[in-house]
């Protein structure tokens, strides 16, 4: 089974959505995501790793079509992102900013890769997940 870090997947899918005019930079988001999870006492483990795991999620999301480049009239510059609709079906089950998110969350762990695209899309398409 293939396990993600839901937490950061969020971040990085929150960042693709709000990237219009400058480049998505995975690391530095990274950086950020383990500073506030410092911030709220939680341990974020190695940062060199964490880092090296955002830029292996933003190829997957972008190669499993969660994420597209971003059109130029959207504030694309060719290192930037919009959301598919398949980004924001991933985003709205996993935002932490939504009471009851863990449900989804453990659903998708309960797959053998939550982000494979035929399985995601089954997933999500089930009413009860959410």
């Amino acid at each position: 089974m293939t396990t993600y870090n839901w937490d950061l997947i969020e971040r990085l899918l929150h960042e693709a959505q709000n990237s219009a005019g400058h480049s998505f930079t995975p690391r530095p988001y990274a950086e950020q995501h383990a500073a506030a999870k410092a911030a709220e006492g939680e341990s974020t483990g190695n940062l060199d790793e964490l880092k090296v795991t955002a830029t292996e999620y933003e190829k997957l999301l972008l190669d499993r079509g969660f994420i597209e480049s971003r059109p130029e009239d959207q504030g694309g510059n060719g290192e930037n992102f919009i959301l598919t609709p398949r980004g924001s079906s991933l985003l709205s089950l996993l935002d932490s900013s939504i009471p009851g998110n863990d449900h989804p969350r453990q659903v998708l762990d309960e797959q053998a890769d939550a982000l494979d695209p035929a399985t995601f899309d089954e997933v999500a398409g089930k009413a009860q997940i959410a």
